[in-house]
């Protein structure tokens, strides 16, 4: 979409451009989809540019989730949106699985990656602690290195594209601009003190360490956030259950921004608007301005041989845990003749006919109304 709206109509970038954009947020945390929205949004107009970018990708989806949390909070006992849900679930299930086959066709190219993918998908879908997933990428990362670091031709298999250096753009620091910014800020902090924001500052602490560790430890894009945000807030911090929080996967599935939004419907069940704000922005923001920062530098870190051997230990990792997070669910499903015919239609729609998720959930979920009443 990106291309043909910028690229082919409006022509503002060129492929190159939008490959670099691209091959940066590969190596980089957080959401791939608004890393490179946020980069583009920097190349055209600075810093301004890239906030605006990365407000305007995340706010339809931000809407979209408050709308359909404070229904399901209230109202997730009717038996129409339970049956609704339990469809879900075992098509969230089937799309994750495709996310993963996906990926392990294209990164998975010897034992010794599938060995490592095997060990992160059993280690995550038995640890309880969330930072077993940071460990679990680091040690990816360094046995990437050490397998990989003297491997001939490792340059050539696609992991990492090579391009020309991109020039930082200048900023501008006028009187206009400054006066701006601290109007901004203290229009923020007004609204922020109207909503309650910080009526308990300790919950939003803890949203905002929360999200944030999250948006700057998590490589290889939307999916992977499932089993450390399952570790997070379902195992170690409790404020989620099993069920609610399949439930916030498939409402994810049914917004029009990326997976990533689940972290509204978190803060808003904790902590109402001022939470779903905190942790939207807690999620979003803190890679995206990393997209930004390494941008400067990204012909060091796109032709490093550490960063391409380490990402050749960590993506087996983070398929491993894609995987875990499909039997996370499933396990988590009360088994029965529907779900499981449900989850295998989907199997077959994602992974052979390439249906898009945007049909296949909402479909999974109507039939879950009539079939679990």
């Amino acid at each position: 979409v990106i291309q043909k709206q910028l690229t082919e109509r409006d022509k503002k970038i060129n492929n190159e451009t939008l490959a670099e954009a691209i091959s940066l947020a590969s190596v980089l945390p957080g959401p791939i989809a608004v890393n490179v929205v946020a980069y583009l949004g920097y190349k055209l107009k600075g810093w301004k540019g890239a906030l605006i970018s990365i407000a305007a990708i995340v706010l339809p989806s931000f809407i979209f989730m408050m709308l359909i949390s404070g229904m399901y909070l209230r109202y997730g006992n009717i038996p129409a949106l339970r049956g609704f849900f339990t469809g879900v679930m075992p098509a969230v299930a089937a799309i994750i699985i495709s996310v993963a086959v996906g990926m392990a066709k294209k990164n998975i190219t010897d034992l010794y990656q599938v060995l490592i993918a095997t060990a992160a998908g059993v280690i995550v879908f038995l640890s309880k602690s969330y930072f077993s997933t940071l460990l679990i990428l680091t040690g990816g990362g360094l046995i990437g290195y050490l397998l990989y670091r003297n491997r001939k031709g490792l340059l050539k298999t696609g992991d990492i594209k090579t391009g020309e250096t991109i020039a930082p753009i200048p900023g501008r620091r006028n009187t206009t601009v400054i006066i701006a910014a601290i109007l901004f800020i203290l229009m923020v902090l007004s609204f922020c003190l109207k909503a309650g924001f910080f009526n308990n500052l300790n919950i939003q602490y803890k949203i905002f360490s929360t999200f944030f560790s999250i948006s700057v430890t998590q490589f290889g894009g939307g999916y992977v956030i499932i089993p450390s945000l399952q570790k997070a807030i379902v195992s170690s911090s409790a404020w989620l259950t099993n069920k609610e929080f399949t439930d916030a996967i498939a409402m994810s599935q049914v917004t029009p921004g990326p997976i990533f939004i689940i972290a509204t419907f978190i803060g808003y069940k904790l902590a109402g608007f001022a939470g779903a704000l905190n942790a939207t922005i807690s999620v979003f923001l803190p890679a995206a301005v990393l997209m930004v920062l390494c941008s400067h530098y990204f012909n060091r870190i796109r032709e490093s041989i550490f960063i391409t051997a380490a990402f050749k230990g960590i993506r087996p990792v983070i398929i491993g845990m894609i995987f875990s997070a499909a039997v996370t669910i499933l396990t988590g499903i009360e088994f029965s003749t529907g779900s499981a015919a449900i989850f295998l239609v989907s199997l077959i729609a994602v992974v052979w006919k390439n249906l898009s998720p945007v049909y296949l959930v909402p479909l999974a979920g109507i039939i879950g109304v009539f079939v679990f009443k």
